[in-house]
């Protein structure tokens, strides 16, 4: 019968057989893994080589114990073994070693034992038995030793995390940090602060579109751009802190198409100044007070729409004084001479790239332009008036009015 755990076909007899032998097999083990396993070749009279016997002499009572009595709970006693996963994480080893040991020491038990087992004159049958259950317990304690390391790995990259969270919130944090706590925190989060920077901040409220609460988007975020740069979850934002300079079609790339902003490159001291005016650019192109908002926006290229934004009815008030005119038309007519100034301005008065803007025939933006005169008079044919024009359809457009 074919059972998940050899040693429970063994008869418990075999125990009085085996048991004898452990002091020298602990003795010969031990021996072994010093001469067979570089990191275990160290001086055994101090607290290595007794730790080293004692965890052989546990693990060899404790497989006997199994043969012995076939009901003990084969979890029973495993945390040491998943400890010592741990400790080698710990103490910044892999695992080589560990599993080596484990190897050699399952070959040395066998010869020995079934030595033993031979003398006693068990049958050839018990002693496949014997040797099958001897490799299946050292391949429970590989995989106990295993799962402690993962889970120490995995601890610590939790920890890791949540310092980086901590250094990226103190780098945008405004006012901004003193510098000696955040070259402290940059030091235990392992990220190297670069003598310049820019901020990418990217929209994260809800979950996305196929799963992923904004930690888990931040990760994959950091993942496509690489360790050079900090990511973390801002709420409600990710946040990157890219050193400059940065690569927009690489940050494209690793957006994918969602809403972002990327902020002005510059010391990391002033990296809460990127941030906030990426996040700036972002929320006004959430609005539609600023194309683009499903491409990545640059802050530097919207410094005029970031100037206006900043006191919004103060932007309000210059919009209404510069464009009073309009204010006699219906609002029909206002949206449309407004849209027409608006192009017109930019276009830089060509009648035919106005009117392949707004759709419509030249001739129709000739009218329009005929009565923005009757309006606006010599303001119009005035550079400073143009300028004040141009800026006061901006501001007005960011203060939530119509063009």
């Amino acid at each position: 019968m074919v059972t998940e755990h050899p040693w429970e076909a063994l008869p418990p007899e075999v125990a009085e057989v085996l048991r004898p032998e452990l002091a020298a097999l602990a003795d010969e083990i031990v021996a072994e893994l010093s001469r067979g396993v570089p990191d275990y070749a160290r001086p055994l009279e101090g607290p290595f080589g007794k730790a080293l016997r004692t965890g052989v002499e546990e693990a060899l009572g404790r497989f006997i114990s199994f043969v012995e009595n076939p009901g003990t709970d084969p979890d029973a006693g495993r945390e040491v073994y998943v400890d010592l996963g741990r400790g080698e994480m710990r103490a910044g080893r892999s695992l080589d070693a560990l599993l080596a040991a484990y190897r050699l020491g399952a070959r040395v038990a066998w010869r020995r034992l079934a030595a033993a087992g031979e003398r006693a004159g068990l049958p050839p049958r018990t002693l496949y038995t014997l040797a099958e259950a001897i490799f299946a317990y050292i391949d429970e304690l590989s995989a106990d030793s295993i799962e402690g390391y993962a889970r120490e790995q995995t601890a610590a990259a939790g920890a890791l995390q949540r310092r980086r969270q901590g250094l990226a919130a103190l780098l945008v944090q405004d006012p901004p940090a003193a510098p000696a706590t955040v070259e402290s925190a940059a030091a235990n989060a392992a990220w190297r602060l670069p003598r310049s920077v820019a901020v990418l901040v990217i929209e994260a409220e809800g979950e996305e579109p196929g799963g992923g609460a904004p930690v888990e988007q931040a990760d994959r975020l950091g993942l496509r751009l690489g360790p050079e740069a900090l990511v973390a979850h801002v709420a409600p934002y990710i946040v990157a802190l890219v050193p400059a300079p940065a690569n927009r079609r690489e940050l494209e790339r690793a957006v994918r198409d969602r809403p972002a902003a990327l902020g002005p490159q510059g010391p990391w001291q002033q990296a809460a100044v990127s941030f906030a005016r990426a996040r700036e650019v972002l929320r006004l192109a959430g609005e539609g007070s600023i194309d683009g908002y499903d491409s990545l926006l640059v802050a530097e290229r919207h410094k005029l729409s970031l100037l206006l934004g900043a006191d919004r009815r103060l932007a309000r008030d210059v919009a209404e004084s510069a464009l009073a005119p309009l204010a006699s038309e219906t609002e029909l007519s206002r949206e449309r001479l407004g849209s027409t100034l608006d192009a017109w301005l930019r276009h830089r008065g060509r009648t035919e790239a106005v009117a392949k803007a707004l759709h419509v025939h030249p001739q129709t933006v000739r009218y329009r332009l005929a009565r923005l005169r009757e309006l606006f008079g010599s303001r119009l044919d005035d550079p400073d008036g143009r300028f004040e024009l141009e800026l006061a359809l901006r501001a007005r457009r960011i203060a939530g009015g119509r063009t």
